[in-house]
């Protein structure tokens, strides 16, 4: 085992788990494993398919992810190919022929194309593994639900004796018991590594309209030149005003969601992996094909309607180990609008449930890591000190007069507004529809104009989670005093907010164009040498492209760093580099030995 991986992978050692799970496939036993984004979930069938004979069915619900992992696969010197509509016949004729021929080792296939080759292909082949990648669709629980991964459970029946794999980056409970159901898995071991992903930092945003997004969102990307990203959208609409604006200040994005054609999505796709466009702006329909393991952060504009969508979204930064960020935009109208869908869906107490724990992560006031992992059942002993409340550790102070006067205001309007429409009494503007409804009257109108609206936005927000008014979801989202509202409204009690902390925002013509190098983690330091970094970056994208496909696929940006650092000068010396298996080596050592000897003379 350990051969094969220094040999194809060039990995030394395995990640936890990693080994018991390839060893429970090699003894011919069916395993549900549940690993996070980026956490070496491929090589737990790859290495297997490598070991056995015969070749590995691999179902994958996208044809892009197929193809990245075979381009991976064969840049690592093994043989693999993807069965698909998008390939002409001839291609697939000469897949089918070497599978045949027993020549090919993984065979990457759509459930919808697994249905039609099982009583054809499959039976002239001798089939080493089922591995069901992205296991969770199978699931009508699971929030990804596709009917085809439905009639998966037939696999078992045809081929009762070649081992299951089925493999997920998160499902609770109900979604892993109905995994093991759907596709008759023999009393699987359910193997589950840790959800953390410390080289990932957590950020939360509260209370900020869309102009105040859109400052934040620039001077984070100008901080971060030349670091790809995606920034995720809860409408189609948002994704295109969210990129237009992103071009109009001079940084290529593309937009990438349901309602554009295949050929758009592909195209975007396609840029954002080879790097032709720095950002990607998508609703969660974007990203399960992203192998890319080279994304440096991931934004959500809004707030997801679970903590399993919003964890595999941002495991698409920093699958390479090195620093990711994460930051999510959470307001009242993200809430209203997703308690809407919840209750409007057929599964509302579920979706209500899923929506309050990830309220409860977007408003906690303690380390948002362990608020995380608990939800997976895992705990942590110590806080991160790699999220935005363990950095800036909440200040309070006693904020009884702005709650009063909120609740005061809504009360006089006898409890009939919304947020927006609360947030311009308060400030004292005279809109058609306030003055339409003569709450210009209002003792209270104007009585918080010493307060900027985005911080009337985040007081709001606090007051909500502390339970002072709740919104009336089934009256036009008004909001409603309740009785803990009461006890301060009337003073019998005191209200302590957090401290708002507001940004200064840098123009983004006055900021040089330097990007800032981080530390690194997992006891890497960060390089000195970056002007090395930069000449392999040059050097690795010449050769991605003479091959064309995508850079992170010739060496990760890992690699790159330890390249940096180690300086090999000899064959042997690059190929013990972390990363760097045979074919590897071999095909591109002398390139990149060439770069680093002339650099060090």
């Amino acid at each position: 085992m350990i051969q094969t991986l220094k040999t194809f992978f060039g990995y030394d050692n395995f990640r936890p788990l990693q080994k018991d799970i390839i060893q429970n496939l090699m003894d011919k036993k069916d395993a549900l494993v549940l690993m996070p984004t980026g956490g070496g979930k491929s090589i737990c069938y790859q290495l297997p398919a490598l070991l056995c004979e015969g070749t590995a069915i691999v179902v994958s619900p996208l044809i892009s992810l197929m193809k990245d992992q075979v381009e991976a696969l064969r840049a690592n010197g093994i043989q693999a190919g993807a069965l698909n509509s998008n390939n002409d016949e001839t291609e697939n004729a000469n897949l089918r022929r070497a599978c045949i021929l027993g020549k090919l080792k993984l065979l990457y296939i759509s459930p919808e194309r697994l249905m039609s080759e099982v009583d054809s292909l499959f039976q002239d082949i001798q089939i080493s593994i089922f591995a069901i990648d992205e296991a969770h669709c199978i699931s009508q629980w699971g929030h990804d639900f596709r009917p085809e991964y439905a009639q998966m459970g037939i696999l078992r029946q045809k081929f009762p004796t070649i081992p299951i794999i089925a493999l997920t980056a998160t499902a609770d409970k109900i979604t892993r018991e109905d995994i093991i159901r759907q596709l008759h898995l023999n009393n699987p071991p359910i193997f589950i590594s840790s959800f953390d992903r410390p080289n990932l930092s957590l950020t939360v945003k509260r209370g900020y309209q869309q102009k105040e997004k859109s400052k934040a969102i620039l001077e984070f990307i100008n901080k971060h030149q030349g670091e790809n990203g995606i920034i995720y959208c809860m409408s189609r609409s948002k994704t295109e005003t969210v990129a237009q604006m992103l071009q109009k200040n001079g940084i290529n994005s593309g937009v990438y969601h349901a309602g554009l054609s295949a050929q758009q999505r592909n195209n975007t796709q396609s840029d954002f992996i080879n790097d032709r466009i720095q950002v990607v702006c998508a609703t969660v329909a974007f990203g399960m094909g992203i192998d890319k393991s080279n994304v440096r952060w991931v934004m959500h504009y809004n707030m997801p309607k679970s903590i399993e969508s919003f964890y595999q979204e941002i495991g698409r930064a920093g699958r390479d180990g090195l620093p990711g960020d994460t930051i999510l935009f959470y307001s009242i109208s993200d809430l209203i609008l997703l308690t809407k869908f919840a209750n409007d869906s057929g599964q509302q107490a579920i979706n209500l449930e899923k929506l309050q724990r990830m309220q409860q992560y977007a408003e906690s006031d303690i380390c948002r890591r362990r608020i995380l992992l608990s939800y997976f059942g895992e705990t942590i002993e110590k806080d991160c000190g790699n999220c935005d409340v363990c950095k800036n550790p909440p200040e309070r102070f006693d904020g009884s007069i702005i709650v009063q006067k909120a609740l005061s205001a809504i009360a006089r309007a006898e409890q009939q507004v919304g947020t927006k429409m609360l947030v311009d009494i308060l400030r004292g503007t005279p809109t058609p529809e306030v003055v339409e409804k003569g709450y210009n009257q209002l003792k209270t109108f104007g009585a918080g104009r010493d307060v900027p609206p985005r911080d009337w936005y985040d007081y709001l927000l606090q007051m909500l989670q502390m339970g002072y008014f709740e919104v009336l979801y089934n009256e036009n989202n008004h909001l409603k005093v309740t009785e803990a509202g009461k006890n301060v409204l009337f003073g019998r009690e005191r209200a302590m907010l957090v401290v708002i902390r507001r940004e200064e925002f840098v123009s983004s013509r006055k900021r040089g164009k330097t990007p800032i190098i981080k530390e690194l983690p997992l006891d890497l330091p960060a390089t000195k040498d970056k002007d090395l970094f930069e000449a392999l970056r040059l050097l690795r994208k010449k050769l991605a492209d003479e091959q064309a496909i995508p850079a992170y696929i010739v060496l990760s940006d890992k690699v790159l760093h330890l390249l940096s650092i180690e300086k090999p000068r000899s064959i042997t010396d690059f190929g013990n580099i972390s990363g760097i298996g045979e074919y590897k080596k071999e095909r591109y050592g002398k390139y990149f030995l060439k770069v680093i000897n002339e650099y060090c003379q």
